[in-house]
C-alpha cells in the first residue's frame, strides 16, 4: 500500500520540475492551487500521468489518498483511469452496516426491536446476506426490497433456520417504501428508487453514493459516507488529520476475505463509527 499526500512545503525546484518523491510507502505530489483553470487542469493531468507511471515499476497498486490530494478533482479521475486500486471506504461502508444502522438508531432514538429495516437490493453478495442475517437478529422486521423475488425467497428459508427471524420479500412500488424509517439502498440507482413512494422522513443509508432525491416533499436524509474510530489500535494516530481512517483501514483488506474473517477483524479491533455524512453536512 502507497499514501498519496502533498510537499509540505516544496521548494521552487520542486514546485518547476513537478518533482514526485517517493519516500517508503509515501509518495509526495507538488499539487498547488493555480487562478488559471487551464493551467490548473493541465499541472493535475501530468502529475497523475507521472503517478501513474511510478506505478508501473512498483509491485503494489493499491493506493489511498490524502484528504488534500481528493480535492484535486482532474487529478484522481485520471488516476482512476489506470488499473491502480485506489481505497475509498466503499467496501468496507458495505460491512459496516450493522454498526452504521446502531449508530442511527442511537441518535435519533430508535428502539431496534421496535425498527423495521428496509433493504434495497438485487445482487445477493455474500455482504448483503450476511448484513442481512445480522440485521435480523436484533430488529423488528426486515423488509427486503427487490426485483429477484424468486431469488431471495431460498436466502429467507437459510435466514429463517439459522436466525429464527421472519423477513418480508416485496416489490410493490407504491407500498413497499411508504412508512420506510431506515432504508439501506445496496444496489438501486436513481432510476429505479424514483419509481417508489418514499416516506418523506426516511433515513437512507446509499451504498451506491450516487442516488439523487428530488421529490419535493422529501425532508430525509441521505448518508453518503462516514468515518471510523480504532479502539483498540493507534498505529493511524499521525495520519489522523492527513487521511481519512476509514481509507486506511480499508487497505488492510483483500476484498475477497470471507465476511466472517473482516467481521472479527473489526471487532477485535474495536472499531466505532465516529461521523456518518450527507453530501452537504455531518449527521
Amino acid at each position: 500500500m502507497y499514501c498519496i499526500q502533498k510537499y509540505d512545503k516544496p521548494n521552487i525546484c520542486i514546485r518547476w520540475l513537478k518533482i514526485i518523491k517517493l519516500e517508503g510507502n509515501k509518495i509526495y505530489i507538488p499539487l498547488e492551487n493555480y487562478e488559471k483553470q487551464n493551467k490548473q487542469q493541465k499541472t493535475e493531468e501530468k502529475l497523475a500521468i507521472k503517478t501513474a507511471k511510478i506505478f508501473e515499476k512498483l509491485n503494489s497498486k493499491k493506493i489511498v489518498l490524502s484528504k488534500e490530494i481528493k480535492k484535486y478533482e482532474r487529478y484522481t479521475n485520471i488516476l482512476n483511469t489506470y488499473e491502480l486500486d485506489i481505497i475509498n471506504g466503499k467496501w468496507l461502508f458495505s460491512i459496516l452496516i450493522p454498526e452504521i444502522t446502531q449508530y442511527i438508531e442511537i441518535k435519533k432514538e430508535l428502539k431496534p426491536e421496535e425498527t423495521t429495516i428496509h433493504i434495497l437490493v438485487n445482487d445477493f453478495t455474500e455482504i448483503a446476506i450476511e448484513n442481512i442475517k445480522k440485521l435480523a437478529k436484533n430488529h423488528k422486521h426486515i423488509a427486503i426490497i427487490s426485483k429477484n423475488i424468486s431469488k431471495m425467497k431460498n436466502i429467507e428459508e437459510q435466514i429463517l433456520e439459522e436466525t429464527g427471524a421472519i423477513i418480508t420479500v416485496m416489490n410493490n412500488k407504491k407500498r413497499s417504501l411508504a412508512k420506510a424509517k431506515i432504508v439501506i439502498n445496496i444496489d438501486f440507482p436513481t432510476e429505479l428508487l424514483k419509481q417508489y413512494t418514499l416516506y418523506e422522513e426516511s433515513i437512507i443509508i446509499d451504498l451506491t453514493q450516487n442516488i439523487k432525491i428530488v421529490k419535493k416533499r422529501f425532508n430525509g436524509i441521505i448518508i453518503t459516507n462516514y468515518e471510523i474510530s480504532l479502539k483498540n489500535k493507534q498505529i493511524y494516530k499521525k495520519e489522523d488529520e492527513l487521511f481519512f481512517t476509514r481509507d486506511l483501514y480499508e487497505a488492510e483488506f483483500y476484498k475477497n476475505q470471507p465476511y466472517k474473517y473482516v467481521r472479527e477483524k473489526i471487532k477485535k479491533d474495536g472499531i466505532q463509527i465516529k461521523n456518518l455524512y450527507t453530501k452537504n453536512q455531518k449527521l
